[in-house]
Order: structure tokens, then sequence, then C-alpha cells
């Protein structure tokens, strides 16, 4: 469930944007989250507190459909971190003004709408109702039930955000009927009944540079080049970023993990540094380092790696593993086997929990062996 995200942005909070803003410049956000010593960033890592949904994912899942971003709204939730719609953040930010109060349960507006949870959640998120979660209004009442109409139709959530952020106001719907078709063939357009006009407008701002809008769309570009393995490609796009922005550590960490990926080792450790550089709490960058390191024999640089990962971030299981099994090929067992006992503390049901079950199982019979010996 998506929520409305509180009154303040509190210190030390960590923002992280999925898919570019629709209505305002990332660049200008950033800049309004330091000033409330917070952080922005773009993509998602572990010290990520809250998450922002950009409304570019829709046009970016108009033909490829809206699973993927299903999926990863699935992800962050379970995560534990802070949905926020893009017009949430904003209102938060204090840069978009809030709507009028209102007293609508979540569970209220879905009784009385018919509209199901999960597509209620996903509108709310997409910026499809005056608010982004709960409280609703009495408007947002009426938009539901309009939605619930057009998905019995057979529209998607999807479809009907989309349509909807080329309307306009939000609230201004409420007056209107909307139906499912098109005069222009597309079968799932959302149309209003006044002369079967397609829902069509502006954006809520038109505040972007072109700067702002080229080092998007780049970031976007390599994103979907490293989905595809195109690791050289998404490498050079990445580049093309950081020059826009070298502060940037998601983008130094992205390319350096396509630069691994491409086995270009030494530029792979270099942006690793510069992204843990321009971020020293960087988890993740501490940990693919320590691996890349770990894959060129140099040992003792993986394990300082390993450790500075552990001591970022305590609930961190990957590092703990890696630093076990590299404890155990060096010969050292008993760290070994209280770095796996520690693992099986934060995750005792995957697969590499039964690796270290094993482990565990092996020392324990190694060193009864040698205690049988000595005795």
């Amino acid at each position: 469930m998506t929520g409305n995200a509180g009154p303040l942005i509190v210190p030390g909070a960590v923002f992280g944007v999925i898919g570019a803003l629709a209505a305002f410049p990332l660049r200008l956000a950033a800049r309004e989250v330091e000033r409330r010593h917070a952080e922005l960033r773009r993509g998602v890592t572990r010290r990520t507190t809250h998450v922002v949904f950009g409304r570019t994912l829709l046009a970016k899942a108009a033909k490829s459909g809206d699973a993927e971003i299903e999926r990863r709204v699935k992800v962050e939730r379970e995560a534990g971190r802070a949905l926020i719609s893009e017009s949430g953040f904003l209102r938060l930010l204090g840069l978009m003004k809030g709507p009028d109060a209102s007293s609508l349960s979540r569970q209220s507006l879905i009784d009385q709408s018919r509209l199901a949870g999960d597509e209620l959640d996903m509108l709310s998120l997409f910026d499809a109702f005056e608010h982004d979660g709960e409280p609703y209004s009495f408007r947002d009442l009426i938009l539901a039930r309009k939605y619930a109409g057009l998905i019995a139709s057979g529209a998607t959530w999807g479809a009907i955000a989309r349509s909807v952020h080329r309307s306009g106001p939000v609230a201004s719907l409420t007056a209107k009927s909307l139906n499912l078709g098109s005069q222009h063939g597309r079968p799932d357009a959302i149309y209003l009944d006044e002369g079967r006009s397609e829902l069509d407008g502006q954006l809520l701002f038109d505040l972007g540079s072109p700067e702002d809008d080229t080092l998007e769309e780049l970031f976007a570009e390599a994103e979907m080049a490293e989905e595809e393995g195109r690791h050289d490609d998404a490498a050079a796009l990445y580049q093309r970023c950081l020059a826009i922005d070298p502060k940037d550590a998601i983008a130094a960490f992205n390319r350096a993990n396509c630069l691994r990926g491409a086995s270009r080792v030494a530029e792979a450790a270099h942006d690793y540094a510069r992204a843990i550089k321009l971020d020293p709490g960087f988890v993740e960058a501490w940990f693919n380092l320590a691996g890349l390191m770990s894959d060129e024999g140099k040992v003792a640089s993986a394990r300082r790696h390993l450790q500075k990962a552990i001591a970022l971030d305590k609930t961190y299981a990957d590092p703990v593993f890696n630093l076990a099994r590299l404890e155990f090929d060096g010969g050292n067992l008993v760290e070994a086997r209280r770095l796996w006992v520690r693992y099986l503390e934060l995750d005792a049901v995957s697969e590499w929990a039964r690796t270290a079950q094993k482990g565990i199982q092996f020392v324990d019979l190694h060193t009864a062996g040698e205690r049988d010996v000595r005795a």
C-alpha cells in the first residue's frame, strides 16, 4: 500500500528514484532534499528508506506492459521501504500544493468503489487520484468508481494512469464521463464522453532544462543497455551521465558493474572506488569491489572490503557469507564457522543457508577429528 509520507522529511532519510520524474527536474528536487539534511539518488540501494516512482515509467511500459512496474513495487514494498508517488514527493518537498483535507480510509474507498486494493494502490502511486494515499477525499471516491467501471470494461490500471496524466488536473475528471475505447483505434485508450475526445494535455510543470532531459534519457538508455547485457554500450552511456553529473555515485557503481561484465577489470575497480568516494556508505559498492578483488586473487584487499561492508550494514547477509568462504579457503576454519553462524542468523532458508549449514558441519567434523588425534 502506498501512503502519505508524512509532513516533513526526516534528516538522514535516503530517497531513491525509480524512473525519471515527469513533472519536475531531479536536480532541483535533490537540492530541496539535501537542504533538509537527507539524500536523493537515482535507483535504490540498501540504504534507501523511501522510493519515489517517477511517472515516466508509465510511458516506458506502454508497449511492454506494466508487469515490470508491478514487480518492482512488490520488491520495494516487501523490503520495507516507504513508497511515494511523484506528486506525493513534490508535496512533501513543498514544491506542489497539497489537496484539501480528506477523511476516507483506504478500506472505505475500496468498499464504496469496488475497486480492487492492488489497483487502488497502483493508481495512487502513479497519481491518478487527488491524494497519493489515505486519507482520501470524496472526489477520490468518485474517481475510484469511474476507474472501477473502466477496469470492469477491460482497461488496466496502467492504461488509466497513462490517460489520466494526459488530461490536466486529475480532479477535473470527476465531472466528466470516462469510457474505454478510442476514436483512433487504440482499444486501451480512455476518452471523455464530450465528443469522444481522447484525454490529452500538458504535464503539471515545465521547469526542466535540456540538460535535465538529456541526463534522464541517458540514464534510462544506460539502464536498458545494462539489462540487455550490452555492457560496453551501457558503460559508455553511464560515462556520459557522469560527465553531466560527476557526483552521481549510482551511475559510477552501475558503470563499474558493466565494466566488470565486459571483463574490463581495472576500469571496474576504478569506478567502484569512485562510487565509494562519492558515497562512503555505499555498501553494495564495497561488496562488489570485494568480489572483484577476490576474483583477481587479492585476498587481503577482498577481506578488508567485505569487513567494511559488514560494518556499514550489519543486516547485509551476502558479505558475511563471502567472508566466511574466504576464511574457509584460507584455512581459518574457526572464523569461517563463526561467520557462517552469523549468516544463518540473517538467512536461514535460502540455498546459501544450506551451504552455510554444510560448512559448519564440515568444520565441526574436522575440528572434532583434530581433537581426537590430539587426545
